[in-house]
């Protein structure tokens, strides 16, 4: 069983920064893709940034330019540098591992950013 252990989320002022963490347990972090979702209450999960196994990645529109994801499979670390961070960007953001043809979610950290 995989598990993956969110932190990093906080209260930041707008146009501050925060970076959050995802750490996975297992060997399987290395084959998988990593991806962070955020979602607020009473709407979908929505896609945020997506890093492939080789390092590829997407971005939402509404966060390219701002945000980072990257990976350290030393670590089965999957990281989210938030800069330049809006008021909008509040949510509770979510990890998801993607491998072996399943997929697991940690448990959310929340993101407050004030005006």
């Amino acid at each position: 069983q995989v598990q993956l252990v969110e932190s990093g989320g906080g209260l930041v002022q707008a146009g501050g920064s925060l970076r959050l963490s995802c750490a996975a347990s297992g060997s399987i972090f290395r084959r998988s893709g990593m991806a962070w979702y955020r979602q607020d209450p009473g709407n979908q999960r929505d896609l945020v940034a997506y890093i492939t196994v080789g390092r590829r990645t997407n971005y939402a529109d509404s966060v390219k330019g701002r945000f980072t994801i990257s990976r350290d499979n030393a670590k089965s670390t999957v990281y989210l540098q938030m800069n330049s961070l809006k008021p909008e960007d509040t949510s509770v953001y979510y990890c998801r591992l993607d491998g072996d043809g399943r997929d697991y979610w940690g448990q959310g950290t929340q993101v407050t950013v004030s005006s």
